[in-house]
């Protein structure tokens, strides 16, 4: 069966590997330590975006009002000293261009997704608040996932203030906005959700979950990565198969791309596809 050669081959991989895999609003097909938390690296911005939109629909922002685009963040560690991000180890210079200027915060929210940009995160985040995060992956079903700190936070990571998901968690809060994308549902109205899914279809790093997958696909997805960790989680949308949630999370010495912020394929980027690629040949399969 594919699912005891999928465990089979990953319990040969040094680290850990979580992964999660089902049919949207249905028990899972396959999980592999799916309640395992690992460092959350910039999947954290899926819950950043929810919590964003969120407060749009509420009224307490508006996505399309330009905002200072600023370098300079509160510490979630009380008392800290204001902290920045660098430049080299983000992945978008286009929000550092804007670098005392402004941008709407409806951009902002793109580039943190689809280029995965820590200036920009920090910067939606300082709009949203970390209470709203939390209340985000609260509706979105997660039991374990903590986002409690912005991206290069040092002070507070030093501190022991991290951010932390799951492979369950994440799978729970992806699929959530796929589905509340054709049905009211706790974490956004439909169209919220059909705008979250249009971000995370623009996904431009494509090199681990995408990367298994046929030419053509539609998934919406974020992944994350920083030296020895490596995670994709995203909601794939076959032409002949219903969708499904598909999350692995690796911590691992495969995952050797490094802190650069550089969109580097290196070994955990490949198990990911390989994992992502034997699901899709299972895609008629899974339990629903």
């Amino acid at each position: 069966m594919i699912w005891e050669d999928l465990d089979a081959h990953l319990d040969k991989v040094p680290g850990t590997v979580s992964a999660y895999v089902g049919r949207l609003d249905a028990p899972p097909t396959w999980t592999r330590l799916p309640d395992a938390t690992h460092y959350a690296a910039s999947t954290m911005k899926a819950a950043v975006l929810v919590a964003l939109h969120r407060a749009a629909e509420a009224g307490a922002l508006d996505l399309d009002t330009p905002i200072p685009v600023r370098n300079e963040f509160d510490s979630a560690l009380p008392g800290a000293p204001r902290f920045s991000c660098a430049q080299h180890y983000d992945n978008d210079d286009a929000v550092w261009d804007r670098v005392g200027g402004s941008a709407p915060l409806r951009w902002l929210a793109e580039r943190m997704i689809v280029r995965s940009s820590n200036l920009a995160t920090n910067i939606v985040l300082g709009q949203v608040g970390l209470p709203a995060v939390a209340r985000a992956w609260t509706l979105g079903g997660a039991r374990h996932s903590v986002t409690g700190r912005g991206i290069e936070d040092f002070a507070a990571r030093e501190a022991g203030i991290t951010n932390l998901v799951t492979a369950a968690d994440l799978a729970t809060l992806l699929g959530g906005l796929a589905v509340g994308a054709e049905r009211p549902g706790p974490l956004a109205a439909p169209a919220s959700c059909a705008a979250m899914l249009d971000v995370l279809f623009a996904q431009e790093h494509r090199e681990d979950l995408a990367a298994g997958l046929p030419e053509g696909t539609r998934i919406a997805h974020k992944n994350g990565w920083v030296h020895g960790v490596r995670h994709g989680a995203g909601v794939v949308f076959p032409a002949d198969a219903p969708p499904y949630a598909i999350v692995v999370c690796t911590t691992t010495d495969l995952a050797d791309g490094g802190p650069t912020g550089e969109e580097v394929e290196d070994d955990a980027c490949r198990l990911i596809a390989d994992v992502s690629a034997r699901v899709w040949a299972a895609r008629h399969d899974l339990a629903g």
